[in-house]
Order: C-alpha cells, then sequence, then structure tokens
C-alpha cells in the first residue's frame, strides 16, 4: 500500500527524526552520551517525534505495513512525553545505536518516488 500525502508526511517526519536521532550519537560510546544531558535529551526529542509521527500514521497504513514496529514506537514516544520520570536511559541508547538505521531503511523503502 503506498501512502496518500498525509501518511506520506508522516512516514518522512520519522526518517527525519530518526536520521537525527542516529546522527547526535554517532562516534559516541555509552558514557560519553550519560554524560552529555544535551545529548540524551536531543535524542528523546527525536523519539518522541518519531513516535507521535508513527501514532498520526492511518490505521490503515499501518495495518499493511507490518515490518514497523509502530505499536513500540508509540510506546516509547508516550513514556518519554507521559512517564518521563521512569525514561532509561540504556533504552534510549539502545534504540539510537541499533534501532534507527534499521528504521530508516523500512521507512525509506515506503516513501513515494519523486515525480
Amino acid at each position: 500500500m503506498q501512502p496518500d500525502e498525509t501518511d506520506a508526511a508522516h512516514i518522512w517526519d520519522m526518517c527525519e527524526a530518526a536520521r537525527e536521532a542516529s546522527s547526535f550519537v554517532r562516534g559516541l560510546t555509552y558514557q560519553d552520551f550519560l554524560s552529555d544531558a544535551r545529548v540524551q535529551r536531543a535524542v528523546e526529542r527525536d523519539l518522541e517525534i518519531l513516535g507521535e509521527a508513527a501514532r498520526r500514521t492511518s490505521s490503515g497504513f499501518q495495518a499493511a505495513h507490518p515490518e514497523v514496529a509502530w505499536r513500540d514506537i508509540i510506546g516509547q514516544r508516550n513514556i518519554l512525553a507521559h512517564d518521563y520520570g521512569n525514561v532509561l536511559p540504556e533504552r534510549v541508547w539502545e534504540s539510537a545505536t541499533q534501532d534507527l538505521a534499521s528504521l530508516v531503511e523500512v521507512l525509506e523503502k515506503l516513501l513515494p518516488l519523486e515525480p
């Protein structure tokens, strides 16, 4: 299923947020990440944006693309936004360093080709 214009915009936002979060941690160690609150907050913010864009993607498009972990992405956003006292830095690090690169690959395939 190809995305309509609105879903395509949300997928694009997801890609951009995932790329940016990945770039913030590129070349850092976990200890570097832990010692820099600005980087932590920047990554958390991009993960929130990623999750919000996922949440706004239509349920039909989500159902047609189970290769995207919609529920996990949206769930992580909810924790970051609403249960911020229980955010686990190791989970944020894991997302940024392990999960996002493969997510970007999947999302890029879902974007419509430029005319």
